[in-house]
């Protein structure tokens, strides 16, 4: 039976260099049909539009597949990119995982 929570943690950046990476990897978590697909964000210090794009695909896609998606453990540059780009509104955003799993219950990692 698959999971029905998967985490992905990027690390420090997610931009143009390892933007196509991160797609296989949600494509590849989704293909196990998780209920939640949950980006921890805590590790990235830096995103670019390709990152953002990325994020948005991988929502995209997590949806596609009949399933949610959501992020934690947003730094304050990464956030700096939310608000001017109005992206907040569209994902579900935790403060951290801790926030999440009040939520959702325990995560089994991947």
């Amino acid at each position: 039976m698959a999971n029905e929570i998967h985490v992905l943690t990027p690390g420090s950046k997610l931009d143009v260099t390892n933007a196509g990476q991160f797609r296989r990897q949600v494509s590849d978590l989704v293909l196990s049909k998780p209920k939640v697909l949950l980006i921890d964000l805590k590790n990235v210090t830096f995103m670019d539009s390709s990152g953002l794009g990325a994020l948005v695909s991988a929502l995209k896609t997590v949806r596609a597949n009949g399933g949610e998606m959501a992020l934690a453990s947003i730094g304050e540059n990464v956030q700096m990119l939310f608000d001017l780009t109005s992206m907040g509104k569209i994902f579900k955003i935790y403060h951290d995982r801790a926030a999440f799993e009040s939520q959702f219950g325990s995560i089994l990692e991947q």
